[in-house]
């Protein structure tokens, strides 16, 4: 695994941290291909249950990295294609934090702005340090955050999104809490404890459960009301044809501890998707 992400598993929660403190952890596309690579890993493993997404140093992620963006310039095209790879290869990375069958929490310690900020909205869940900021600033270098604006304003209202977009204004920690950007905020020193209690209290759960509502709950996202429920109706009862579904409703009839396989994949109803990725 390249050093730019670091990875420390306990039990079955993965803790990742852009390790690339000195350009405030950019997105560059180094960066942006070894957290793909690594989250397709963990995509396929069955051992995971949740992801922690951190950082080093001051600035959780400070969005692309301009010097390499800049650098293209020099390319016979004017760096037209390598903007083309770097905006298509971000938004994969974006698009396969949500179907990634384990959630993924963001662990937010300092700033996140721009394609940092995106990174934030994309994540299923976030804990920000009270110290965190949050901003999609760069309009404030001409640049219209077009890409982030995908993410950003499917989380927070639009009207509050184009303000961010259109002024470059950063949002206080308890700002974002309030509009739904992240969930909760935390004193600086307690972010690590509180962020992997809740990964805990989600890796508890039913894996192939949550795998298969994570992914009904995106899907539904996409429809209009009625198709909404009769997409979540195939979920519930690929959900119910589960063999440790049946189980943990037993337990809790009788009043006891279910005793969950998880080896529940092939149980599901026939024709339902696979759980894992």
């Amino acid at each position: 695994m390249s050093e730019l992400i670091l990875r420390n598993d306990t039990g079955p929660i993965a803790r990742l941290v852009m390790n690339s403190p000195t350009n405030f952890n950019a997105l560059s596309a180094e960066m942006i291909a070894g957290l793909y690579t690594t989250l397709a890993t963990i995509a396929n493993d069955d051992e995971i249950g949740v992801v922690i997404l951190a950082a080093e140093g001051k600035a959780f992620c400070a969005g692309h990295d301009l010097r390499q963006m800049q650098a293209a310039r020099a390319n016979r095209d004017g760096g037209r294609a390598g903007y083309v790879a770097l905006f298509d290869g971000c938004s994969q990375l974006m698009q396969l934090i949500s179907t990634l069958p384990q959630p993924v929490i963001a662990e937010v310690q300092g700033v996140a702005t721009a394609a940092g900020c995106q990174l934030v909205a994309s994540c299923d869940l976030a804990i920000a340090s009270e110290k965190a900021r949050f901003g999609v600033n760069g309009i404030d270098i001409g640049l219209f955050c077009s890409t982030p604006a995908v993410a950003l304003s499917r989380v927070i209202p639009r009207k509050a999104a184009f303000h961010m977009l259109a002024t470059g204004e950063f949002l206080s920690a308890e700002e974002a809490a309030r509009l739904g950007l992240v969930n909760r905020t935390v004193p600086a020193e307690k972010l690590a404890d509180e962020t992997m209690a809740l990964a805990e209290k989600i890796a508890a759960k039913l894996p192939s459960a949550m795998g298969m509502g994570k992914r009904g709950f995106y899907e539904q996202l996409g429809h209009d009301t009625p198709s909404a429920y009769e997409a979540a109706c195939d979920t519930m009862v690929a959900n119910m044809m589960l063999r440790d579904t049946d189980e943990g409703i037993n337990a809790f009839l009788e009043k006891r501890r279910p005793d969950w396989d998880d080896t529940a994949e092939e149980e599901a109803a026939p024709g339902s998707d696979p759980v894992r990725a």
